[in-house]
């Protein structure tokens, strides 16, 4: 909600830049979606070896846990 406020003032404001980040807000979008997919697989694959080098202590902590 708060940003579109903030695009409200700024079409009030300047109009011109406000059409023009409103057209290019997609692009932008499109562009970084591949370094999105990226972090949601190198963080994929960090907890995953977090998982693995902290398994063997998690066993010796407690009998129960799992």
């Amino acid at each position: 909600m708060l940003t579109f406020i903030l695009w409200c003032v700024l079409f009030v404001l300047c109009w011109p830049v406000a059409l023009l980040a409103l057209v290019l807000y997609p692009i932008v979008w499109l562009l970084l979606m591949p370094f999105r997919i990226l972090g949601i697989a190198v963080e994929g694959v960090l907890k995953l070896l977090w998982a693995v080098i902290t398994f063997p202590a998690r066993l010796l902590s407690s009998p129960g846990r799992v």
